[in-house]
């Protein structure tokens, strides 16, 4: 059975497709700058419109209908969503009302459900959420000391991010520790633009570093992370900002950018620090520190740990920032295991769909 993944960003479209029960990649790809300026391609539907022509032209499939099923990726499902699920009109009002949740992400991943709808109408859909994995957190870590009566009736609390990345990695750590996920205590830290950390128990997503939204948590290339609220209504008022300028502010002007003020590109700020720039610098430390302390944390909520696994862009590409965040730990605990593990969230989306179909038919 052939699987397409699918993961639409606000303007691009990352894809794989997999022949299943084996899980063997047969193509991937990737479309970029959808709706962007002097770009020959202006949507989503557009933009899939060429993938299933790139894979026609590359002789990977003979016709569309060999396709059984796609997956998407879909950053938010709020509580309703604990598992994958077929879509279909009630799953997607549900997307879209999650939406001013992950504002970046959401409207993206409609779209590209709205695009494969129009070309492939028959075709079974399936949504695989990133906040599904982190369902299992207890209301302990997942609710904010705010009254009650908000979660009550807005369902304000901590969601948690990458969890298709953090449940791939946690597998491969299994496997590469030749130890059953049953009986492992992990951290995974999924570094890329975004960046997310997770403590594992035994399988389990127990406490996640990203919180109602993706913008909590760790420094990220365009966002701030963890931050005082009282802080941002003080800017506010000094600076007349509107709700949606502050939301700019916070999730596409600050992080690493908005530190170094040069790039929120890690390669690009390390060949900054080689010149003697020490905004540069600053931010690469304040992103190092962050996340040591987050580990920190999870070392001693968890009770000691079996392997800290990194992931992502940063994580996989960087051993000198993984050297600089391993030298505290070692001090901690010489047994803890340091893995670098390449994600694949597009698999375990496939072996999802690939499940969910299955039992359908």
């Amino acid at each position: 059975m052939k699987i397409l993944t699918i993961n639409c960003g606000s303007s691009s479209i990352k894809y794989k497709l997999y022949d299943f029960p084996t899980g063997k990649l047969l193509s991937k790809g990737i479309i970029e700058r959808i709706g962007e300026e002097n770009s020959t391609i202006s949507s989503h539907t557009e933009g899939m419109q060429k993938v299933f022509s790139s894979l026609m032209e590359s002789k990977v499939l003979e016709n569309l209908d060999e396709i059984k099923a796609i997956g998407h990726r879909v950053v938010h499902g709020g509580e309703k969503f604990r598992y994958p699920q077929i879509i279909n009109p009630e799953v997607m009002t549900m997307i879209e009302e999650c939406a001013k949740l992950a504002p970046l992400h959401n409207p993206a991943n409609l779209e590209g459900i709205k695009a494969v709808t129009s070309t492939l109408p028959k075709v079974k859909q399936v949504a695989v959420f990133d906040t599904a994995f982190h369902q299992t957190i207890p209301d302990y870590a997942y609710l904010y000391a705010l009254p009650l009566e908000y979660y009550d009736k807005y369902r304000i609390r901590r969601y948690g991010f990458h969890g298709t990345s953090h449940q791939y990695v946690a597998i491969q750590a299994s496997k590469i520790l030749r130890k059953p996920l049953s009986k492992l205590k992990l951290i995974t830290c999924h570094l890329g633009n975004g960046c997310s950390i997770t403590a594992i128990d035994r399988g389990r997503s127990i406490d996640t570093s990203m919180g109602f939204t993706p913008l909590e948590g760790l420094i990220m290339g365009t966002r701030c992370g963890d931050i005082d609220v009282a802080s941002v209504l003080y800017l506010m008022e000094k600076e007349n900002l509107s709700i949606p300028c502050v939301d700019e502010i916070l999730n596409k002007k600050s992080g690493l950018l908005g530190i170094s003020r040069i790039s929120n590109d890690v390669r690009v700020l390390k060949e900054e620090i080689k010149k003697g720039n020490k905004q540069a610098r600053l931010a690469l430390d304040m992103f190092i520190y962050r996340i040591k302390k987050y580990i920190g944390a999870y070392y001693f909520i968890l009770g000691g740990v079996d392997a800290i696994c990194f992931t992502a862009g940063i994580g996989e590409n960087n051993p000198d920032i993984i050297r600089k965040i391993s030298k505290s730990i070692c001090k901690v605990s010489s047994k803890t295991k340091i893995l670098v593990i390449p994600t694949d969230e597009e698999y375990i989306i496939a072996s999802l769909t690939y499940r969910i179909v299955k039992r359908e038919n």
